[in-house]
């Protein structure tokens, strides 16, 4: 949101909503706009409330993501068959596209934050329910109806994020760009740690009665085929699929525990009081269009492109091509749950950490950090050879992969919203699009390509992409210390 949208129309005083059932009073308006006057009362906010809303917020997507992120990773493996799995994926971030112009902003108006993320989080539903039986009939449509749902989901979860941060920070009076730090990591940590638990569920659930015989179809197979060597024109002969009475328990969880997500941010998440009126002057559809395609003359903006991008080019090859081509190729498809713990342990710890981090040592050693993980990680995937003898070594490089990509979800979130505070919306479309744009094309090309062109892309973008951070990082030291102008 822009900064004179917090300031000066009155929105920095957020409060929220509690019935009027809550407090047998009625509610008085003031001579303000406020949001059901006629069965709600507003409520000053308190330290503990808003902590009562992140830990909310919080919980609810770490219920939805505990299904969505481990189905995800299981699509190129469980779902291989003509490579429905994968466009599913691809079908997914492109509908993200589409809806992050004109759906959010909509929803949000007309709903509120609460109410669209509830919405949102239901849209996801029928993609799950579609893994009972997957093909293209079943998973295109649900996939095309989530990515609808996705984007008001994390819009409205940054908008009441960033809210209810520089309340916490007006309140606790505080650097506001700590706070927002803050908070995100905290999300984040909770976010990441459902990579954690649904890859519990899917590797307890999936796996064998007998773990050793595992996945080879024939004797004369060569683990020499996985790993950068992998092309999907073998995978065929490669993977045994887990029972389907397995498949259909695993999805019935999953779904359970989305449900139960919609649940918990319906009954307990406060909705801001003002959310309705100050949404009305959003900018929506074409207007929002114009404004994202307008805020790329920003020089800062075109630089961060292909960082953004490989932040997604970067998930849907852990998603899609890490998971097959290394774990369930070499070790199993019952697996890929069991490694991915552990990237999710990492990813959660370090999302949490990244904000105390970032206050220690400043951005850009973190920034260089997360460059370093994953690109010593992308140049031994390159190189290195997987066998069921060498199982360890994945499990490190998930742990690694798992350092890189917190510090990607945090902070160029959070980079953002720190460099673009006067025109957020804007930027944070931008950040969508490039990002979904990532995803898609990694899934698009998912079936095609062999792994270590995969791996080249990769190596690319994260070249370029750090190289134009950096020259961000040094233009803003430069415009601090007076030198030139941070645009231009």
């Amino acid at each position: 949101m822009a900064d004179s949208d917090i300031k000066g129309d009155g929105y920095n005083n957020i409060t929220f909503v509690i019935t009027e059932q809550e407090t047998g009073e009625t509610p008085q308006s003031n001579g303000n706009p406020v949001v059901n006057l006629s069965t709600e009362k507003c409520v000053s906010v308190s330290r503990g409330r808003l902590i009562k809303n992140l830990i909310v917020i919080c919980f609810g997507f770490l219920f939805l993501f505990t299904t969505f992120q481990a189905l995800a990773n299981l699509q190129s493996t469980l779902n291989s068959e003509e490579g429905v799995g994968v466009a599913s994926q691809s079908v997914i971030y492109g509908s993200l596209i589409l809806s992050s112009m004109f759906v959010p902003s909509f929803l949000i108006k007309n709903l509120g934050c609460k109410r669209t993320v509830v919405l949102a989080i239901l849209c996801y539903v029928p993609f799950i329910a579609a893994n009972f039986y997957p093909h293209w009939g079943t998973l295109i449509p649900g996939g095309f109806v989530l990515g609808l749902g996705a984007a008001p989901l994390w819009s409205a979860k940054c908008t009441y994020l960033n809210e209810i941060s520089i309340k916490y920070a007006d309140i606790a009076q505080t650097a506001e760009d700590t706070i927002i730090v803050r908070f995100f990591g905290v999300f984040f940590m909770f976010f990441q740690s459902s990579q954690i638990w649904g890859n519990l569920i899917s590797y307890y659930v999936l796996r064998p009665e007998n773990e050793t015989s595992f996945i080879v179809n024939s004797k004369d197979f060569n683990s020499s085929l996985c790993g950068s060597n992998f092309c999907n024109q073998i995978e065929s002969e490669i993977f045994e699929q887990p029972e389907d009475w397995k498949v259909h328990m695993l999805i019935g969880i999953y779904l359970s525990t989305a449900l139960c997500g919609a649940l918990l941010t319906g009954l307990f998440l406060d909705p801001l009081e003002r959310e309705n009126v100050y949404y009305g002057k959003r900018l929506t559809g074409v207007r929002l269009l114009l404004a994202t395609l307008k805020h790329l003359k920003n020089p800062r903006q075109l630089l961060l492109i292909p960082l953004t991008v490989y932040s997604g080019l970067e998930q849907a090859f852990f998603l899609s091509d890490y998971t097959k081509a290394y774990i369930a190729c070499s070790w199993g498809i019952h697996r890929i749950g069991f490694v991915l713990i552990c990237f999710g342990v990492v990813n959660a710890i370090f999302s949490l950490l990244s904000g105390p981090l970032v206050r220690l040592f400043t951005r850009l050693p973190i920034f260089i950090t997360g460059t370093m993980a994953n690109l010593g990680v992308t140049i031994t995937l390159l190189y290195w050879q997987p066998n069921p003898d060498q199982t360890i070594i994945l499990l490190v490089l998930a742990g690694v992969w798992g350092l890189g990509d917190a510090i990607w979800q945090t902070q160029i979130n959070a980079l953002y919203g720190v460099l673009f505070k006067n025109d957020e919306e804007a930027a944070f479309s931008n950040y969508r699009l490039w990002e979904s744009i990532g995803f898609s094309m990694a899934f698009a090309y998912s079936t095609y390509l062999c792994i270590d062109i995969k791996i080249y892309i990769l190596l690319g973008f994260l070249s370029v992409g750090i190289l134009g951070y950096l020259i961000i990082d040094i233009r803003t030291m430069c415009y601090y210390k007076g030198t030139f102008s941070i645009d231009h």
